[in-house]
Order: C-alpha cells, then structure tokens, then sequence
C-alpha cells in the first residue's frame, strides 16, 4: 500500500518535473567585449512555432486595417508559450501593435507593415514617455510594456503613413503650450497617470518603436523608412541585441536608436540615416528622472554606418538618471555628420556621465570631431524656468584612433565651472583638413592629448 502511494506520488512529480522542464525558457549568450566589465547578454530561443496573420483574418493590399487580425495573432502566440507572429510578403495596413511576452514579431522578405496616420488609432493612450518626461500619450506604432522576451525580425519593412506626422512635425503654440504643461507637472511631482497629453491639439507624435520596461529584446534585419518622432526607443529596459537593421527617416526628431535609463545592449552591424542624431544614450530628465533613478549602463555600438546625421555617437541631454560604461568602436560616418562624439547637458539636468568610450572610427565631414557643452537647453530655455538646479559631473571621456577627412574643429570641450568636466583623454586623431580651430578647453580639469594631428588648417 504504502509502496503503491509512493511509485503514485513519484509518478506524480516526475510529470512535473518533465512539465516544468519542457516549458522552462531558454536563452543563448551573446559575449561582448568592452573596456568594462560586461555580463553576456541573454537572447530569448523562440519556440518553433508560427502564427500567420492570415490566420486571423488579415488581408494584404494596404487597404483593409489588419489591427485586429494582428492582435489576435499575439493573443494566441502568447497563449501558445510563444513564437512568431509571421507577416507575409505583402502590403499590409494596421494601426499600434501591442506586444505580449515571448512573442517574434517576423516580417518576411518584401513584408510592409503600413501603419496609419489617423491619431484616434492610437488611442486610448498609453504609458510612455516624451523628450524624458513620462506621460499618457498616443500609443507608439510598435508598443510593448512591461515585457519579457520581445523581438522584431526578418527582411521587411516597417513604413508608417506620414501625411499627418509631418504636419505635426510642426511646433505651433498649442504643441509648445502642451510641452509646458508636462515640464511643469514632471517638475512637481503630479502622478504619472495624471498627465494626459493626448488631448486636443498637443500633436505629440508617438514613437515609431518604444519599448518600456522590457528584458530581452532583440531586434534583428528589418528595414524601417520613416518615423513620426524617435525611430527604435529602448526605455528602462534590461537586455538585448539590436542588429543588421537599415533605418531611415529624416523627420523632426527623428533619432536612430535612443537607449534611455537601459541597460546591457549590443547594438551592431546597422545603418543608419537620421534627420537627428543617430545613435543616442539618454537618461531621463530632470525631476522625472532622480524619481526613477535608474543609469543607462553597459551599451555596445560596433560596426555601424551613419549615412546621415546631426551626431554618431550622442550623450544627452536627457541624463538626469546618469549614463556610464558605452563603448562605440569600428564605426563609419562617410558623409557628414554635425557632431561626431557629443555630450550634451545643462544645470537643470543633474546626474552624471562617466566611462564613455569611442575608438576606431571613420568620418568624412564634421564640425565638432569631439564636443561636450553643459550649458544646452534648446527651446526650453526660455519655455520653461529652472525648478531645480543640479549640474552633471562628467568623468572619463575617452577618443581614440578617430580620423576625419574635414572638421571645423578638432575638439571643444565647455565644462561648468561649478563642478568642472574631469579626465579627457584625446589619443591618435587625425583630421584631414580643420576649417576654424584646433582645440577650445574651459572648466575641464586634466586633458590628456597625445597624437593629434591635422593636414591643413585653414586661416580665419
């Protein structure tokens, strides 16, 4: 009897035991050298399971709003432990998609996702983030909240409708009134869920890709041409591989890739060609983000082209929650970029910057090769007052092995004199030919230059 009882209850747990295991996630990892101690990155193994948006009703040519059909495809993907959610070759119309945990979503070669430009499609509005301010906003056109395991894939394209983005590309003054609003509430602490800004004629544009609060992300050979504001934003999220993506878009604030208040990425093997800053590391703002207090850390760019844009490599001016530890290497800029190595700050921001790498990198022309300015503000200068003031420490900044065929200038390094800019380290640049001037340091302790050679400078 008792045997009986024992052989039942081992029985029992043995098929939990098989259970458990077959249903355990598996991961592969990704080992990223840096010149910081790096974990490896965990990228989340798919189960081999498809879900064809056809199968829940989806019909190609761009006419018919497959939003429905796609969410139900993530529904039963989800249900199903995971997968893909498969888009075919094809022009298919939809408004935001959602993401659900475990869930591929994989556009196959000549697949277009076409997403509407109709904002009543975004909402109701969801939990995101503008320019380092949390808020309620139209829903980004990829969307996913508070998720594990999270991918885009395949060879097809992401190209949102623009007729109406562009029009709010525009700032009139109910857009700078509404930005006013959200400063002044992130400044004084209203809760979050109490900032609506998706109301009236705001026209705050929602992101192309935001994904917020996610692990393990991986984004992997689309093409994305367009966006209505920042293309790929990564916020607060922990983990992931960006790789093999071509992005254009070359709308106001149209940024490459912006990694707020995240950390543990590699970002490799990408083009981009931005009408904004290319490859960006942020941190929140102000108030905002000393609530969060949470650092963008332990980010790897290598081997990316930048077509197009204002800066390859941009740190700020959203840092309040502190930025450490990024490391860009073998990194090629043939045209022209405004700023090629840029941290960014001012004396509301607060927080910090430290351990910023970039080595082994190519540009044709630019007008600062390294810049790091404390005192920019933009058009919230005169918008808004200063609530708090805080001023950012930055230590180690590091340039080495970078070449230029033109500059205007080399290096202009503007510390605050409060709390001076400390140990930047300039080694083996060259620049082909330097327009206006060499090098311009104030409020920055210990600059280490050595090997900084020009061909040509041009007299004033």
């Amino acid at each position: 009897m008792k045997m009986n009882l024992f052989k039942s209850l081992y029985g029992a747990f043995a098929c939990l035991l098989l259970v458990s295991c077959a249903s355990a996630p598996t991961y592969e990892t990704v080992k990223v050298e840096a010149p910081f101690p790096m974990d490896p990155i965990k990228v989340f193994v798919y189960p081999p399971k498809d879900f064809p948006i056809t199968a829940y009703g989806a019909i190609e040519g761009g006419e018919r709003n497959n939003t429905k059909a796609i969410a139900d495809a993530i529904e039963a993907c989800n249900k199903a432990g995971g997968g893909r959610v498969v888009v075919p070759a094809g022009t298919w119309l939809t408004g935001p998609i959602h993401f659900k945990s475990n869930i591929n979503l994989h556009l196959e070669e000549n697949a277009v996702l076409r997403f509407t430009d109709n904002p009543n499609d975004y909402l109701p509005a969801v939990m995101t983030s503008w320019e380092g301010m949390e808020c309620y906003n139209y829903s980004p056109l990829l969307y996913a909240f508070e998720c594990e395991n999270v991918a885009i894939t395949g060879k097809g394209m992401l190209n949102p409708k623009m007729d109406l983005w562009k029009i709010w590309f525009k700032r009139p003054a109910p857009h700078m009134e509404a930005l006013k609003q959200l400063y002044t509430m992130a400044s004084t602490d209203v809760p979050v869920e109490e900032r609506q800004m998706a109301v009236g004629e705001n026209n705050m544009r929602p992101h192309l890709i935001h994904f917020n609060r996610c692990k393990n992300v991986y984004l992997d050979e689309f093409k994305i041409r367009e966006s209505p504001f920042w293309t790929i934003h990564l916020y607060m999220c922990d983990g992931g591989v960006v790789r093999n993506l071509d992005v254009k878009a070359h709308g106001h604030n149209n940024d490459g890739v912006d990694l707020e208040m995240s950390r543990n990425f590699l970002i490799e093997d990408c083009t981009f060609d931005q009408g904004d800053d290319a490859v960006v590391i942020k941190a929140g703002r102000n108030r905002d983000a000393w609530r969060l207090d949470t650092p963008c850390e332990n980010i790897v760019i290598r081997n990316c082209t930048i077509l197009e844009g204002h800066t390859l490599l941009g740190i700020g001016s959203e840092i309040s929650g502190g930025i450490r530890n990024i490391y860009m290497t073998n990194c090629y800029a043939p045209n022209s970029v405004h700023r090629l190595f840029f941290v960014k700050t001012n004396h509301r921001r607060g927080g910090f910057i430290e351990n910023i790498h970039m080595e082994n990198v190519e540009c044709g022309s630019t007008r600062r090769v390294l810049e790091i300015d404390t005192d920019v503000l933009y058009q919230w200068k005169d918008l808004v007052p200063t609530y708090e003031e805080r001023i950012t420490r930055i230590e180690g900044i590091y340039m080495n092995n970078v070449t230029c065929k033109t500059a205007k200038a080399i290096y202009e390094l503007k510390g605050d004199a409060k709390l001076p800019v400390k140990n930047v380290e300039i080694k083996n640049v060259h620049v082909d030919e330097v327009a206006e001037f060499i090098e311009s340091v104030s409020n920055v302790e210990n600059v280490v230059e050595e090997n900084v050679t020009y061909t040509q400078k041009n007299e004033l």
